[in-house]
Order: structure tokens, then C-alpha cells, then sequence
């Protein structure tokens, strides 16, 4: 059965290039490629994907443009496999990418999400490791004994998360009909990602986690996240999403994921980080001033 990749797209056409042609590129080719184009003003990628006549290929620009979290939402109303990814426009798949997630799915029938193994490369597509990503390494669970792939739900899922959010979201293959029946949380676009998987879990959803490297993330400046840490929107989303979680586990009698949430340390020491960035800057910049 197909797998669908839905790309929602707004961005650099070379990186979106690049992204379209590692989806077709795959080993397991057994896949629907859908993008979503949300008003984008140039015509060049619509074009370009129309001479690639390829029938796993399908174009639709949405009417208006509906932004990080509502193009997301159109995504998941357009699945029409059991399972999808929401492959970022400029993030590259490996050519064992779906090959490994489908037999990672087939292994674990029940599991709502798989995160499989993932690099981060820049702007050229050079291999990073940034402080962020070293970090998202360390958090990472490790492999159960014998090298199989790792199995997380419920009140251990959550807990991971809020300590930090390990997993990078274009290379999570989902189940569709568990994250259909939640749902994005409308009005978020930093935490969006972190919400599904934790609301995923509060209702036993499950995710499984195979280390082996199938995909490499963009790490860039110009991302949503990047440019909403230097003016505050970022944290200040994280802030209230992680005070209304840490009550719901405490409802949920989910104590060890509630204090993990009231904690939420990767966020604050992230903001941190960016503070003190940020004022290096204003520094360097006022030196320079003549």
C-alpha cells in the first residue's frame, strides 16, 4: 500500500527541488507525493513539477494562504493512506527512508508514530551538529537491548517529550486514523508537532524509535522557529502550552510527566541561549557603531 508524503510548500525552489527528487528517488517507491503549495507568488515549482509527468506526483495551491498550522491541518484532510509523513520542503529523504518506516510500521501495527533516524544538514547540505541537535541527540532514547527499535507510550512518552522534544517532525512517518481522530491543535506553530504526539499519547497512542539514519533535517536560519526565538513569539507559545500540560498530567495522575512539563528545561535553557545571542549581537553592533 502506498505511503503518502504530504509537502507542504512555501520556500527556496532549489531546496524544494532537492526534496521532490529524494522522494522519488526512493529504493520503495510504492508512494503518493502531494504538495500542497500555499500561495506561493512564483509559478517556476508548479511548472517544474508538471514536466517531471510523473503519476505519483499531485499539485494543489491552496486558495488563500493558510499559514504554518493550517496548511498542516490540509495535509492530514488530503491522506488518503494509512499512513503519511509531512515532509518539510527543504529536508532531503535518504534512499531508505520509506523502505525503513514501512517495515518499522509493519513491525509495530499499533504504534501512531515512527521516528527513525535523523541528520541534521545547512543551507549547503552539509552534515551539522549543532549545540540545539547535540542536545535532541542526548534525549534521544536509546535502543533496547539486543538492537531493536525503542517503544514509547503514555505517561513515558509524554514525560521524554516535555524534557525535550527529541524527534524532528518531517521524518515522522504517522498513522493516519489516530492522528485524524486528535487532530493539530488550532493556533500553534512552534509547538505543533510537540502537542499532536503528547496528545497522541494521553489517548495510548504509542511511537517507535529505530536509530538507524534515514533522513536528513535543514537546519537554517531563515526556519519559523529560528526567527520567532529573536522576538519572543516562540517561548512565549512554549511557556503556555508546557503550564496548561503540566495540569492536564496532573489530572491525568501522570505526576512524573506533569513535573517535566513545569520544568520544560531544554525550552528554557533554549531561551536562554537566545537571549544571551541576542545581546552578543546588540553588543558586537554597538562596537561597530562609529
Amino acid at each position: 500500500m502506498p505511503i503518502d508524503v504530504m509537502m507542504p510548500f512555501y520556500g527556496d525552489v532549489a531546496q524544494f527541488r532537492q526534496a521532490v527528487t529524494s522522494v522519488l528517488d526512493q529504493r520503495d517507491g510504492d508512494l503518493r507525493l502531494v504538495v500542497i503549495d500555499d500561495c506561493y507568488p512564483d509559478p517556476e515549482p508548479r511548472e517544474w513539477l508538471t514536466s517531471l509527468a510523473d503519476p505519483r506526483v499531485h499539485y494543489l495551491r491552496n486558495e488563500t494562504n493558510l499559514g504554518v498550522n493550517g496548511n498542516f491541518r490540509r495535509c492530514v484532510e488530503l491522506v488518503e493512506a494509512e499512513h503519511f509523513v509531512v515532509m518539510g520542503c527543504d529536508d532531503v529523504m535518504l534512499p531508505d527512508y520509506l523502505g525503513t518506516v514501512r517495515a518499522l510500521a509493519h513491525d509495530h501495527p499499533d504504534a501512531a508514530v515512527v521516528a527513525p533516524g535523523v541528520e541534521v544538514i545547512d543551507d549547503r547540505g552539509e552534515v551539522v551538529r549543532p549545540l540545539g541537535d547535540r542536545i535532541k541527540g542526548f534525549l534521544t532514547p536509546g535502543a533496547s537491548a539486543g538492537g531493536s527499535a525503542t517503544v514509547l507510550g503514555g505517561e513515558a512518552l509524554a514525560t521524554s517529550l516535555y524534557h525535550g522534544n527529541w524527534t524532528y517532525f518531517p521524518s515522522l512517518l504517522w498513522r493516519t486514523e489516530p492522528v485524524r481522530d486528535v487532530g493539530f491543535r488550532p493556533g500553534l506553530e512552534i509547538v505543533l508537532d510537540l502537542a499532536l504526539l503528547v496528545d497522541l499519547a494521553a489517548t495510548g497512542g504509542s511511537l517507535v524509535h529505530d536509530s538507524t539514519v534515514v533522513f536528513r533535517y535543514r537546519r537554517h536560519e531563515a526556519s519559523v522557529s529560528s526567527l520567532q526565538a529573536v522576538d519572543g513569539r516562540r517561548f512565549a507559545e512554549e511557556n503556555a502550552f508546557f503550564a496548561g500540560e503540566a495540569r492536564r498530567c496532573a489530572e491525568l495522575g501522570w505526576h512524573r510527566a506533569a513535573r517535566a512539563a513545569r520544568l520544560h528545561a531544554t525550552s528554557r535553557l533554549n531561551h536562554l541561549q537566545s537571549r544571551v545571542l541576542a545581546a552578543a549581537g546588540t553588543l558586537r553592533r554597538a562596537n561597530a557603531t562609529p
